[in-house]
């Protein structure tokens, strides 16, 4: 029973993620994660340029510009910015971590991530596994509870 509701916050959670991600102005990929710890969101995020910056993602020729931030980045800073910390969090994203962000992720004392899609390189997700953090793929949130 309690593993029937665990997957029903985990899929209402990673619909919210999906929805956060469409406020990404980026053409080639949007991406949104939502954290949550204790039962409360304490931080969502998108990808998208730092603020003040043009919100247009990628150059002439489509490519991602190096200073975008990836939507865990984003939450995780914003997380850092308030009262809260996610030490024990649990943190949703519509794509899996890439490695440079799975290095934050793990700093920052997340200790459960449950993400829709993989990204192409794996070696974030691994690090985490290694690393001893709970890793969850829901491929499709959208179909009933």
């Amino acid at each position: 029973m309690e593993d029937i509701k665990k997957l029903r916050y985990d899929k209402a959670y990673l619909r919210m993620a999906q929805t956060w991600s469409e406020l990404s102005h980026c053409s080639r990929k949007q991406v949104g994660a939502i954290i949550v710890k204790d039962g409360m969101i304490i931080s969502d995020g998108y990808n998208g340029t730092p603020s003040g910056f043009d919100n247009c993602c990628e150059n002439n020729a489509g490519e991602t510009h190096w200073y975008v931030l990836h939507a865990e980045a984003n939450a995780i800073l914003k997380v850092a910015k308030s009262t809260h910390n996610c030490q024990g969090a649990t943190l949703y994203l519509t794509l899996s971590p890439c490695k440079d962000c799975s290095k934050l992720v793990l700093q920052a004392g997340i200790s459960r991530v449950v993400y829709i899609n993989e990204y192409k390189d794996k070696s974030g997700v691994d690090f985490l596994r290694e690393a001893g953090i709970e890793i969850e793929q829901i491929e499709n949130p959208f179909d009933g509870k």
